[in-house]
């Protein structure tokens, strides 16, 4: 009896071969590639409560990616700090979780952007007199001292606030995003940020605690870092996650966690501003 091969799978199976031949050979020669990741941004990385195990978006399309790029993936579990450091010291091979790529970090890193998100403003249910993004002028608001959202709030806040004579936003920064949260539910806070990506996710946790505050105000590009000089590894990581777009993975993978919203059609390299 003649084997009959499906034509779908034997292109995955030779696109997959044609990733693993452009990988550097120190990743093929050690067949695996090592991740860095912060798990404690949910929806995108944390731990499941109920197994302490590593999940979330990133998680998945990583071990998606490696298994197209015919290699093991091994989680390194490091400070945010750390994560970009990492990747010039060669400690990591790549940094996928949940960083936005923007024009400093480039400066360093190579940035496979495969996700867009924005800074939200989200407060406490309760607050009827926070509705519209004007009535956070004067209030005091907290976010993650690490990102670049202090900055994008004060920035808001001068173009919105300030124009039109009303008291500017107060920036209070936070050591993450548990922390702001935290603030928030003790009052201290008036209102916080967060990635667009992860309102939703906290709403479905707390059901009639939380609500947004009108619409993201920018959008940025969520990237997988490499460092700059590492071109090869670049390219095939961008054509494998372009495959994984093609045939269908990759969007699977956003519709279990919820996030069709943040997808991209196309791979790019360094779109962030």
């Amino acid at each position: 009896m003649k084997k009959i091969v499906i034509p779908t799978l034997l292109a995955g199976l030779m696109a997959s071969s044609v990733v693993f031949a452009a990988l550097p050979a120190a990743i093929k020669d050690k067949g695996e590639i090592s991740a860095a990741i912060v798990p404690n941004y949910p929806p995108m990385d944390f731990k499941d409560p109920a197994t302490n195990k590593i999940t979330g978006l990133d998680f998945d399309l990583g071990n998606a990616l490696a298994e197209r790029l015919g290699v093991k993936i091994k989680w390194q579990e490091t400070g945010f700090e750390q994560m970009l450091s990492g990747l010039t010291t060669k400690r990591v091979d790549i940094v996928l979780s949940g960083m936005s790529d923007t024009a400093e970090r480039q400066k360093a890193v190579t940035f496979i952007d495969y996700f867009t998100s924005g800074p939200q403003f989200y407060a406490l249910a309760k607050r009827e007199d926070l509705k519209e993004l004007t009535d956070l002028c004067g209030k005091k608001v907290g976010t993650s001292r690490r990102t670049t959202w202090p900055s994008e709030i004060a920035a808001w806040s001068k173009e919105n606030c300030e124009v039109a004579g009303k008291p500017a936003i107060v920036v209070i920064g936070t050591e993450g995003s548990a922390d702001a949260r935290a603030q928030l539910q003790q009052n201290r806070l008036d209102a916080a940020m967060q990635g667009s990506e992860t309102i939703p996710y906290l709403m479905s946790l707390d059901k009639g605690k939380y609500k947004p505050v009108g619409l993201a105000i920018s959008k940025q590009f969520t990237g997988l870092g490499i460092e700059k000089s590492n071109t090869a590894l670049v390219t095939a990581i961008s054509e494998a996650l372009q495959g994984m777009i093609d045939d269908g993975t990759y969007g699977k993978i956003l519709k279990k966690w919820d996030l069709e919203q943040g997808a991209v059609e196309k791979i790019t390299i360094n779109s962030g501003q």
